[in-house]
């Protein structure tokens, strides 16, 4: 049952694969790799627009970097002139607020080296994504190029099958009701050679020697026949020669 059942899938495949219209298979072949191309430009659009943002966050973190940095520093010189001036209360304050902003400007720096990271591997991701789209632009302009030479192609095939079918059809039959022009040809040729046979054989046969004599005896009665009409008219045949009408007695020419 198994081998039976794997019998007719092929058999059913192969019918269907004669079926298929290459012009159509053609056809789809290129609308698939236009759809895999835009698919790939949409991909790689994502992957160039991650990077763009991740340089605009680590743009933004640099500047939150350098600003705890300043601000930090601010507070440091601030706190060392409360130090001089002898001032304990304000040395603490600025002191403390220092440290605040070294803290912040150590989260900004962690962050600020964490999308630096990411932005390289963005870069590297955006230049392959650009570089594959790229790649497949130039296969589906090859691809495009290779449809017109391959429907080109196709019709040729096409014109060659006509002609062999128109070719072939001369030659052979094109129905059990519809003889070919050999068969026409060899027809004629067959009943022509059998009249002439049958006129061979007539001739030598008593049937045909007897047609033949009433055949002449038919023709002498009609020259007999033609030689009263001309007495009647009076036209005397010459013994040699061409003959010519005799004037009737007593006649003259009109």
């Amino acid at each position: 049952m198994g081998r039976l059942w794997n019998y007719l899938k092929a058999l059913f495949g192969k019918k269907v694969e004669e079926m298929k219209d290459p012009e159509i298979e053609i056809e789809q072949a290129i609308a698939e790799a236009r759809e895999r191309d835009q698919s790939l430009r949409n991909q790689a659009a994502k992957v160039i627009a991650h990077r763009t943002q991740l340089a605009g966050e680590l743009e933004d973190s640099a500047e939150e970097l350098a600003k705890a940095k300043e601000l930090a520093k601010q507070a440091l010189l601030k706190a060392e002139a409360a130090k001089t001036a002898g001032n304990t209360d304000e040395q603490l304050r600025w002191t403390q607020s220092a440290q605040a902003l070294a803290m912040r400007m150590q989260a900004a720096q962690s962050n600020y080296d964490r999308l630096t990271e990411q932005l390289k591997t963005a870069d590297e991701q955006a230049e392959k994504a650009k570089s594959a789209v790229q790649q497949n632009a130039m296969q589906l302009e090859e691809i495009a190029s290779k449809r017109l030479e391959m429907l080109g192609a196709l019709e040729s095939a096409k014109l060659q099958e006509s002609m062999n079918d128109a070719m072939a059809s001369i030659g052979a039959s094109v129905g059990q009701d519809a003889p070919s022009l050999k068969e026409v040809e060899d027809k004629i040729e067959a009943r022509m050679a059998e009249a002439q046979a049958k006129a061979e054989l007539e001739a030598v046969t008593p049937e045909g020697s007897m047609a033949e004599l009433e055949r002449s005896v038919d023709l002498a009665e009609a020259d007999k026949a033609l030689d009263d009409l001309r007495k009647e008219l009076g036209i005397v045949e010459l013994e040699a020669g061409p003959s010519s009408p005799q004037l009737p007695p007593g006649g003259a020419a009109a």
